[in-house]
């Protein structure tokens, strides 16, 4: 992010915290509890959206060096992800052109060939054939048939993105939209090293997990005794771009921080940014590294999904040999550990506490307040994509 908009963004939280204000989405917003619920509506979520679109599978750190891979089956197709000999990012269909089987089946690693276990055919990081057993009784078979299917991939400012369909296409311009684009290719998400790696089966519609990271105004009550130590409650800074949208969430750092020069202003220590790219993805950069969280509906049960929360480090904070490094990966571990559990053990604690009074279809709508703006643009957004009746901001609930 460019220091004069840090700048710009941390006198606006000031000036919150000054006159006890927050953001003003306008009015308040009634949502139906139902797009927590429906099936057909996570039906359709789930083809057109995470089926349907390209997503971000991991950060460049993941592919750190040739022969670098991962493996997914968050979107439905089993996916290899690979960084080739030439350094080129790629993606395939995670399944032999023998007879289907996986060809690799650990999370992450490195390997120069991967080996299907069936009948031993091997393929290398660029998806081609490199070896198997006795081809001259197996029969002729044309070497477009026998390399892997490459799915469609793209790396820009440090993401790596795929369409788990072969036939799908990726514009991350679209995607992106210019304000992210651009406001992305300053944080050096490509010098980001992965650290810790969890994924959280949890009994909460997907939405219920995003709205998570829509507001701050639970930091008070829900994170009294951990996250509202560190952040200033029920104060933000918000704007929304078409489906994507930014928060900046007010670190107490602040309180110091505004005593000093503006040129020594760090957005990272003052606050800190958190970028939602629709529909599943929350990336948040702060002075240590980055969170990438990611939510996963599961299919055929729009009251459960998958998060995954990564953490990345910047690489020149491993890079202090000696005692002083010690110390710093202390640091860094209470971090990725601390924020883990906090979603963990207190959010989706309560996520799976709303989803439960769903099912039992207790409640017919819950309401968004006005400083929720970004709860607001979460569920408008996803009404207009499918298509469905937009919720709208009144002045006043009423029976």
């Amino acid at each position: 992010m460019q220091h004069d908009e840090q700048v710009r963004l941390m006198k606006e939280l000031i000036a919150h915290l000054d006159a006890g204000t927050n953001v003003d989405a306008g009015g308040l917003m009634p949502q139906s509890t139902s797009t927590y619920t429906d099936a057909g509506q996570a039906a359709r979520e789930w083809r057109e959206w995470f089926r349907g679109m390209p997503h971000c599978v991991g950060m460049s750190g993941d592919l750190a060096e040739p022969g670098a891979f991962l493996t997914t089956e968050d979107l439905g197709t089993p996916m290899l992800a690979t960084r080739d000999t030439e350094g080129v990012f790629r993606a395939f269909v995670n399944s032999c052109r023998h007879r289907g089987a996986l060809v690799e089946t650990e999370a992450r690693g490195t390997r120069r060939r991967f080996t299907c276990p069936f009948h031993a055919w091997s393929y290398d990081a660029s998806g081609d054939l490199a070896g198997m057993p006795k081809p001259d009784q197996f029969g002729d078979i044309d070497a477009e048939c026998t390399s892997l299917v490459p799915l469609p991939a793209e790396e820009r400012h440090g993401l790596l993105f795929v369409h788990p369909d072969p036939d799908g296409t990726i514009d991350l311009d679209e995607l992106l939209g210019a304000w992210f684009d651009g406001e992305f290719s300053t944080w050096h998400f490509d010098r980001l090293v992965p650290i810790n790696h969890d994924a959280y089966d949890t009994a909460c519609n997907w939405k219920l997990a995003m709205d998570t990271f829509g507001e701050t105004y639970h930091f008070a009550s829900l994170h009294k005794d951990t996250l509202f130590n560190s952040f200033h409650g029920n104060v933000q800074c918000y704007a929304d771009d078409g489906h994507n949208h930014r928060m900046i969430l007010c670190r107490r750092d602040i309180d110091e921080m505004r005593d000093r020069p503006e040129h020594e202003w760090d957005i990272t220590v003052a606050g800190l940014p958190v970028y939602w790219l629709f529909p599943n993805t929350i990336i948040m950069p702060f002075r240590f590294g980055c969170f990438l969280v990611r939510a996963y509906p599961t299919p055929g049960d729009p009251g459960r999904h998958v998060s995954r929360v990564d953490f990345y480090m910047k690489r020149e904070l491993l890079e202090h040999p000696g005692p002083e490094q010690a110390e710093i990966n202390d640091v860094i571990a209470n971090i990725a550990q601390g924020f883990s559990e906090i979603i963990r053990d207190e959010d989706y604690v309560m996520a799976e506490s709303q989803q439960r009074a769903a099912n039992a279809g207790a409640l017919d709508r819950i309401v968004f307040g006005r400083n929720e703006p970004a709860l607001h643009h979460y569920h408008q957004t996803y009404a207009r994509k499918l298509g469905r009746p937009v919720p709208t901001i009144v002045d006043a609930v009423t029976p």
